[in-house]
């Protein structure tokens, strides 16, 4: 286990008194819940108090919780979880581990299986020790214990915390493995014996997650929400999307940005991370800004193609993001249905030659409209009767 304090009640008195035996940097830690909430890395004591104060509030507001404590920070850790099926009857089984080291502030974004970190031996002790743990408390259900491993150690490493449910990214296990993780808790629930033993559990090929938020990359990750217009989902030979969206839905800021999973299978991890772009590439979401550049950016990048990962190289890589400029299509696009929406009066379309008359405020992007601006085609909400006009090149769009 990573040296660490914890026990109810800590103070932060006491908190601060034990951090030294802990070594730092120190990981401040919620023990109520995750998601990266109310965790805080502390590198000097002198960081300590502040830390501990904000982590409470923090916990406190999104647990109803404010207990901490502490463990050692591992330089360049990776987070590597194993998922485990344990039934009523004593039996326990591992379906392998899964990499999620792509997180921002603590929070998952990109999750893969098998990690690329780990040798056979590795992967065979890290599997018994998740079932030693499941065993150890009666577990029966589907679960995942965590593990941190330093990407300088990789034989190395340390019990982080059991999360006893169904995680986000379950779907990259039972893509590598054929099982249905949901029937097998269902099946665990309702009393019976697991089907399946150890030596049935083979890895096949590789699968990578991807979360697509309704967050804005580009605008320090805040959150974006409204309603969506247009919805096109990915599919194909090996892609798999679990999505709750439909076209009119209304994305609110109150809860979970998180939109949907999009998974990629693939024979090799080269073959499921170029599978996963294309999918991306082919995901919209029209009525509100998505992550989805920033993941097909992160997964352009050397160090995630090569599996170099730690928990820190997605805050790293975050301030190079630029969102790709919009070109003249999505432009027209964008202002045609900003009148087909919100105007009565008919439309003008001006293309090279044609003059730009009233222009209004969709065209902002689209200025210098007129004959020296060719091949722009522009969109203007006129006041003149009579049906719209298309230029030849809207023609493509409307």
């Amino acid at each position: 286990m990573v040296p660490g304090i914890s026990r109810p009640g800590l103070t932060d008195d006491e908190l601060i008194a034990g951090a030294p035996e802990v070594g730092f940097p120190v990981l401040v830690k919620p023990s109520a819940g995750g998601g990266g909430k109310g965790m805080r890395v502390v590198e000097r004591a002198a960081d300590l108090p502040a830390a501990l104060t904000s982590a409470r509030r923090e916990a406190a507001a999104a647990f109803g919780d404010d207990t901490l404590f502490l463990e050692r920070f591992v330089l360049r850790p990776r987070h590597i979880e194993v998922q485990v099926l344990a039934d009523p009857h004593g039996n326990v089984i591992h379906l392998g581990e899964r990499e999620c080291s792509l997180q921002r502030r603590h929070q998952k974004v990109i999750e893969e299986a098998p990690s690329p970190l780990l040798d056979p031996a590795t992967r065979a002790r890290i599997g018994a020790a998740a079932c030693d743990t499941a065993r150890s408390v009666d577990y029966a259900g589907a679960g995942t214990v965590e593990f941190i491993v330093s990407a300088d150690a990789p034989d190395e490493f340390f019990f982080m915390e059991m999360n006893t449910r169904l995680q986000v990214e379950h779907p990259v296990t039972e893509m590598v493995t054929g099982v249905d993780l949901v029937e097998q808790q269902v099946l665990i629930a309702a009393g019976e014996k697991l089907a399946i033993g150890q030596d049935d559990i083979v890895m096949t090929g590789h699968a990578v997650e991807a979360r697509v938020y309704a967050e804005d990359p580009a605008n320090g990750f805040l959150p974006t929400g409204g309603p969506v217009l247009g919805l096109r989902e990915p599919g194909g030979p090996g892609v798999r999307v679990d999505s709750g969206l439909v076209a009119g839905t209304v994305v609110g800021s109150d809860y979970d940005p998180m939109l949907s999973k999009v998974i990629a299978h693939g024979a090799d991890r080269t073959a499921a991370l170029h599978k996963l772009d294309r999918a991306l590439a082919d995901t919209a979401v029209l009525g509100l800004t998505t992550n989805t550049e920033f993941l097909r950016f992160l997964l352009a990048d050397p160090d995630v193609a090569a599996g170099r990962l730690d928990t820190g190289l997605l805050d790293r890589r975050a301030p190079d993001f630029a969102p790709p400029a919009l070109g003249d299509a999505e432009l027209i696009a964008a202002a045609a249905y900003q009148w087909i929406s919100t105007g009565s009066r008919p439309a003008t379309i001006c293309g090279p030659g044609r003059p730009a008359g009233e222009w209004g405020s969709v065209l902002r992007p689209l200025s210098g409209c007129g004959p020296e601006t060719a091949p722009t085609t522009c969109i203007s909400r006129g006041s003149r009767a009579g049906p719209p006009r298309r230029s030849r090149t809207a023609k493509l769009i409307l």
